[in-house]
This record gives structure tokens, C-alpha cells and sequence, in this order.
């Protein structure tokens, strides 16, 4: 568990030294419009989403779960450097759809690892362990970032290149602590005279209660654009290059500090709870971002951005384990990352195409899309215990 801890951490500072300066280098570099960066966005996360129910389900039929999460783990180490060489957005929409591949193959496996390596009563603690660790490799990714542009000569293009180069030394890091540290259990494998049907769970095959909170998560993300958006948008109110590293550094060091709490706070009080009040955060910060009008607003809205993420990444992910049955538990963590996945292409898309005519328009369409879906899960029954 410790060990997948720092696997995160590595990958993440690898991950958001080179992510925040993507939007920047497209629209600066090599002159993407804004409804690129969010087709861009959205393929990414869309088409390499199907990967996470489907490499859930291979790692059910094999009963293994490493394999898959270093395949994974290794797609997102290589991506990063090679867009250090990248001529024109196309390339990097490949590149970009080669990390969110590796995320894809990697996800469920891996946090059907961490569902099997800890008790269910402390099962929302080592997922806020896990997104603490994470998060901290994305505190650690900006300022490392911001030291490295600090001290590297050259233009802004020359620099920025370097920076991508720079960012695969974590990520091979990351690569080298999974294979070498991180040992799973031992899972039994079906009967050789009997393999699972080659076929994926069908929708009703999940619990009512788990598929009303899919559709609840899918709603919620059609207005859950790309965070590349809000760096945009901060760009537009004066923040330079070096400083959106700044703010992404202080929007992480919130969760950081707090995810692991929030983790330990959902296992006594419940999921539920946390989930609604992060979806009413998220609508606060969007509302705020359509309006604001200052750098001292962004940097306020960023560490309250840090809060939504707090109250929800970890503990949605262990709100899916508790619903996903243990015979499927990989193959229905997927489902939910899936769902999640599928909704970043029409939200990033239409952010993109709203952005160019008024950067406010895609935060007030997220900002009605959270509060709707904080009411319907707030009136969802109680899951399963």
C-alpha cells in the first residue's frame, strides 16, 4: 500500500510539472485554438476510459493485478518526454491519449489492489493514504517544475521543451518502485476448466444503488471540464507561466494536508456526506471562476478547488469499492472510472467551444450541472454496508 503510495507520488510529479504547461505550450506554441485543447482533453480521457472497465476485467479473469497497473504506470512515464519533440497539437493529442491509455490500463487494477490489501473498515483511510501521496507528487511536480524553468536558459519554447524532457526522470522513478516494491496478494484464479465467459458485466449486473450513483457521476462530469480550462482562465487574468505552477502547487497542497482526513472521516460518518458537500464546493468555484475578475480571487478559488478535490477524489473511488461486488470488484471500479472517463469528451468539447466565445460560459454550465447532481445524490437511498 506504501509502496503504490509513492508510485503515485512519482508519477504525479511527473505528471504536473509537464500537465500545467500543456494548455500554454497549444495555445502559445503551436497556436491551438481553445476548443483544440479541449478535443484534445476530451478524446484523451474519453476513448482510453473503456480501457479502465476492460483492463478491470482482465485483471478479474487473470487474478492478477500487477501487471496490468505497470503496463499502465509505463504508457505515462514515456508520454511526458516525448512531448518535448511535438510539432503541431495533433502530435500531442496522441500523446496526451498515450498517457490517459496508460491511466486507463492502470486505474482499476490498481485500486482493486489497494481494496485487497486493507480491511473494509479502514478502507477509506488507505484510499485518502493513497490520494494523499498522490497529491503530494503534484505539490512536489509544480515546484520542481518552477525551480527547473527558473534556471534554464533560452526562449519560452526552448524552455518549455526542456521541462517536458525534465519531467521523465519521476515517472521512470515511479516505473522502478512498482516493479521493485509493490507485492500483491495472492488472488485465486477461476478453474481452468471453467474461464469466465469472454464477455464484460452488462449494466444491470450491477446493484441499483451502484448504478444511480453512475448516473449521478455522469451527470456531475458533463459539466466537470478539463482542468487545462482553469489554467486557461488564469492565463487570461495575467498569471504567467511560472506562476500557474505556483497556483497548482498551492490548489494540491490542500488535499495534501487533508485527503487523508477526509479519508478517516468517511469511514465514521460514511461517503455520502463528503461526496454531496464537494459537489456544492465544485459549484462554488465554478461560479466563481466565471466571474472573477482579480489574480487574488484565482489564488482563493484554486485552494478552495483543492477542497473539492479533498472531499471527493479518494472517497468516491472507495465509495465504488464498497458497492462493486468482490467476485467483479476490478471489472465494477472500472464501471465508475469508465463513466468518469466517457464524460470528460462532450464536457471538454463544449468548454472549448464556449471558452472561445466567453470564457465564463463553461464554468456556469459546470456550476448548475454540480448543484443538480449534489440534490439527486443527496435524495439517492443509502447504499450497502
Amino acid at each position: 500500500m506504501i509502496a503504490l503510495g509513492f508510485v503515485s507520488l512519482f508519477t504525479d510529479m511527473s505528471s504536473e510539472m509537464a500537465y500545467t504547461q500543456v494548455p500554454l505550450f497549444l495555445r502559445t506554441t503551436l497556436g491551438a485554438p481553445a476548443w483544440a485543447v479541449g478535443l484534445i482533453e476530451g478524446i484523451a480521457e474519453s476513448a482510453a476510459s473503456l480501457l479502465r472497465l476492460v483492463s478491470g476485467w482482465l485483471s478479474d479473469r487473470a487474478g492478477r493485478r500487477k501487471p496490468l497497473t505497470l503496463l499502465g504506470y509505463g504508457f505515462g512515464a514515456i508520454s511526458k518526454p516525448l512531448l518535448s519533440l511535438a510539432q503541431a497539437w495533433p502530435t500531442v493529442l496522441g500523446l496526451r491519449f498515450l498517457d490517459r491509455l496508460g491511466k486507463g490500463l492502470r486505474t482499476a487494477p490498481r485500486d482493486a489492489l489497494i481494496a485487497e490489501t486493507t480491511p473494509p473498515a479502514i478502507r477509506g483511510r488507505a484510499f485518502g493514504l493513497h490520494r494523499t501521496m498522490d497529491t503530494t507528487g503534484a505539490v512536489l511536480g509544480p515546484l520542481l517544475g518552477y525551480w527547473f524553468l527558473a534556471h534554464i536558459g533560452g526562449d519560452q519554447e526552448h524552455r518549455w521543451r526542456a521541462l517536458f524532457l525534465f519531467a521523465g526522470l519521476p515517472g521512470l522513478v515511479a516505473i522502478l518502485t512498482l516493479a521493485a516494491f509493490v507485492r500483491e496478494p495472492r488472488v485465486v484464479k477461476p478453474p481452468a476448466a471453467a474461464p469466465p465467459p469472454l464477455a464484460l458485466p452488462r449494466w444491470r449486473d450491477l446493484q441499483p444503488e451502484y448504478r444511480r450513483f453512475l448516473l449521478i457521476t455522469l451527470l456531475f462530469n458533463l459539466g466537470n471540464s478539463s482542468d487545462a480550462f482553469l489554467i486557461l482562465r488564469a492565463r487570461s487574468l495575467g498569471f504567467g507561466a511560472m506562476e500557474i505552477l505556483l497556483l497548482y502547487a498551492a490548489f494540491n497542497v490542500v488535499e495534501a494536508l487533508l485527503g487523508y482526513a477526509a479519508g478517516i472521516l468517511s469511514d465514521r460518518m460514511g461517503r455520502k456526506p463528503l461526496i454531496i458537500a464537494g459537489y456544492g464546493v465544485f459549484a462554488v468555484v465554478y461560479l466563481g471562476f466565471a466571474f472573477a475578475h482579480s489574480k487574488t480571487a484565482v489564488w482563493a478559488l484554486f485552494l478552495l478547488y483543492g477542497g473539492y478535490y479533498t472531499l471527493t477524489q479518494g472517497v468516491q473511488r472507495a465509495f465504488a469499492a464498497d458497492m462493486a461486488d468482490p467476485k467483479q470488484r476490478a471489472t465494477q471500479i472500472g464501471a465508475y472510472h469508465t463513466v468518469v472517463g466517457v464524460a470528460l469528451l462532450p464536457a471538454s468539447l463544449l468548454a472549448g467551444l464556449l471558452f472561445d466565445r466567453s470564457p465564463a460560459a463553461p464554468f456556469l454550465v459546470g456550476a448548475v450541472t454540480a448543484l443538480v447532481s449534489a440534490l439527486l445524490l443527496f435524495r439517492q437511498g443509502k447504499p450497502p454496508s
